[in-house]
């Protein structure tokens, strides 16, 4: 049987406060981990409000340009977004899956952060040894979630996600309600970025898997697979 692998989408589609400015998920950070996942297992869509997750506009230029796979996945995979289930249907369900995967974008800034469904899926899952991942803004469902100790999951660990300078360069600090870098070193963690912006940097530490940014969405996928072939032998 294949592994099978939880996709949790965000469901916030526009910044607080600031009309008529979209946000979502990043076309890469999906369609990258799906190019290497989906050959090889089970794919299940889910989000907070479930229907559809809404997808950054902003993340189709130049993606849908200059990268086939974005382009390919966007052309041809929207069911997958347009139709996830709610989170909470899967509370209670981690003995199904092998692994819980959460995309950036910013989206999950403002919804996975705090979502209390999101954050009890993660617990249900680590505490079952699953491979818990994410890439970019992704690791923001993970600054809130705790262990049993009262600790973070993070503390400790070597994790990555969207760093302060990309998010300056992006001009989105002042947007942000809270810088993801900062939070995930205030939980504790050992904060690894690429020595320059953009750059692809992994980090695994036992079965937490997270990613720095769009160019880190394939190394994360393929981090996650190597991390299933360890958990079924």
């Amino acid at each position: 049987m294949a592994p099978k692998v939880l996709v949790v989408l965000t469901s916030c589609g526009q910044i607080p406060g600031q009309e008529g400015k979209p946000t979502g998920w990043y076309l890469p950070e999906f369609a990258h981990p799906y190019d290497v996942l989906s050959p090889k297992c089970e794919l299940v869509i889910a989000s907070p409000k479930g229907g559809v997750a809404p997808l950054d506009p902003s993340s189709l230029q130049p993606w849908i340009q200059n990268d086939s796979s974005s382009a390919d996945f966007y052309n041809s995979k929207k069911a997958l977004w347009e139709n996830t289930a709610e989170i909470s249907d899967f509370l209670g369900r981690a003995d199904e899956f092998d692994a819980i995967f959460f995309p950036g974008g910013h989206g999950p800034m403002f919804d996975l952060a705090t979502d209390k469904d999101s954050i009890a899926l993660i617990s249900e899952f680590w505490a079952k040894g699953k491979v818990t991942a994410a890439v970019c803004h992704g690791p923001a469902a993970f600054v809130n979630v705790k262990l049993p100790s009262g600790e973070s999951i993070l503390k400790g660990k070597d994790v990555s996600g969207f760093s302060n300078a990309e998010e300056d360069s992006v001009g989105m600090s002042k947007l942000m309600p809270f810088m993801l870098e900062d939070k995930i070193k205030e939980n504790g963690a050992n904060f690894i970025k690429a020595s320059e912006p953009w750059a692809p940097t992994v980090c695994v530490a036992g079965k937490l898997i997270t990613g720095q940014n769009p160019a880190s969405a394939k190394g994360v996928g393929e981090a996650i697979a190597k991390a299933l072939v360890s958990s079924l032998i």
